[in-house]
């Protein structure tokens, strides 16, 4: 058993990342109490059924009272009216942390809404499947993958400490970084590839009935995988591409100028430079599979 490290945990949403995170503190804590909250009553039925949390709740200001760590595990959009709700019953000296994948955005909407008494120690735990809801999670999604924590300036050292053991305990890597960084990379290894399955699964929809249905039919692995991305929580990648635009952007229009040079070699021909363009994208897969990311 692994040391405890909080007596009461509040868990605001209890899909994937969520309910991971307790099965987490399941194994590694069981004497840590855990407090699932969530808007839909199916979903804390769900939570009950798999004995996932010892409590349950839909109102987010129940289940942080008490609590000396609070998880913030929503959409994005709904991380200001949570910090309102959640302010007035935080007890001093807390935690909060969330999971979100747009730390600007994050900090932007519940930093002026916390009391000074607490700490706020924003993260990103990058880890993820396509499926979402508390039946999804499990243990082992962290493990041997990379937490990402982006506290503000003025954070207190020791919050920062907490928060990087528990994270640790659930398996990850844990590396801090400034919040607009960690945007803008994440917007290259994260939500541009998620736009562009979107896109091609989009696209897909449009051809002909007969075409269509030949698509899904002798789907190989390329389409395969993007079908699975973009299969992935539509209200959460919303609010990621909304909450993330400018890097978003910044880098569409990069990939843009990119793919229009890939179109005209293909017009034009020019196998050397779809040789050299192709041989150096394949570098960049081996070196995730030697970083055992893959």
């Amino acid at each position: 058993m692994s040391k405890r490290l909080f007596d009461r945990v509040a868990l605001i949403g209890i899909g994937l990342i969520g309910s991971s995170l307790a099965r987490v503190l399941r194994r590694e804590s069981p004497t840590t109490t855990i407090i699932a909250c969530a808007r839909r009553a199916e979903t804390l039925e769900a939570v009950r059924r798999l004995e996932i949390a010892d409590e349950t709740t839909d109102d987010p200001a129940v289940a942080v009272a008490g609590a000396d760590l609070v998880v913030i595990a929503t959409p994005l959009s709904a991380y200001g009216e949570i910090g309102r709700r959640i302010a007035p019953v935080l007890r001093e000296g807390a935690l909060v942390t969330d999971v979100g994948s747009v730390k600007g955005a994050a900090i932007a909407a519940l930093r002026p809404e916390l009391p000074s008494r607490v700490h706020f120690v924003p993260g990103h735990p990058v880890a993820g499947t396509e499926h979402s809801g508390p039946e999804a999670g499990f243990a082992e999604l962290f493990q041997d993958r990379w937490c990402i924590l982006t506290p503000p300036p003025g954070t207190a050292p020791e919050a920062v400490a907490r928060i990087t053991a528990l994270w640790e305990q659930a398996g990850m890597r844990v590396v801090t970084m400034e919040a607009e960084h960690h945007d803008k990379v994440l917007a290259v290894t994260s939500h541009l590839p998620h736009l562009i399955a979107y896109t091609i699964v989009g696209t897909a929809t449009e051809l002909g009935q007969d075409l269509q249905s030949e698509v899904v039919a002798f789907s190989a692995g390329g389409f395969r995988d993007f079908t699975r991305i973009a299969a992935s929580d539509p209200v959460m990648w919303r609010d990621i591409f909304l909450e993330n635009r400018e890097a978003v952007l910044e880098l569409l229009q990069r990939f843009s100028e990119d793919l229009t040079a890939l179109q005209r070699a293909i017009r034009r021909g020019d196998g050397e430079t779809l040789h050299k363009w192709f041989t150096r994208t394949r570098a960049i897969r081996r070196s995730i599979i030697e970083a055992k990311q893959a």
